[in-house]
């Protein structure tokens, strides 16, 4: 791996944490299009990375911080969890599926649309 690789996922990696500890944010909104972006990921490999790196838990001081301070209700946490297993199982064997510019317009329309709501929404 040469020194530009490197120096790019660990970029990758400060801002996903940083984005993530800050406002909830850092796997599919930063990790692929910078993926993507940097090191020519197609998006099929820059989907299957992200969620790979989810996977070791690279949240939890993060997450300990906002326990801490009783922002989390566990509860919530488990159920939805319980269900984010489910919806990811089966919207993996949807992605992989679909050809890569369909999938592009899929994640990039997703984005917009929650962008919108942030900006526009109440």
């Amino acid at each position: 791996m040469d020194v530009q690789v490197v120096l790019s996922l660990v970029l990758i990696g400060v801002l996903a944490g940083i984005l993530s500890g800050l406002v909830g944010v850092g796997g599919g909104v930063v990790m692929v299009p910078l993926l993507i972006l940097l090191l020519g990921f197609n998006q099929h490999q820059a989907q299957g990375t992200s969620l790979a790196v989810l996977v070791v838990p690279v949240t939890a001081v993060a997450v300990y911080t906002y326990h801490k301070e009783g922002f989390i209700d566990w509860r919530y946490v488990g159920i939805i969890a319980l269900f984010f297993v489910v919806g990811g199982y089966f919207g993996s064997k949807i992605a992989v599926g679909l050809d890569q510019k369909m999938l592009k317009k899929v994640f990039g329309f997703i984005l917009l649309l929650i962008a919108g709501k942030m900006l526009l929404g109440k």
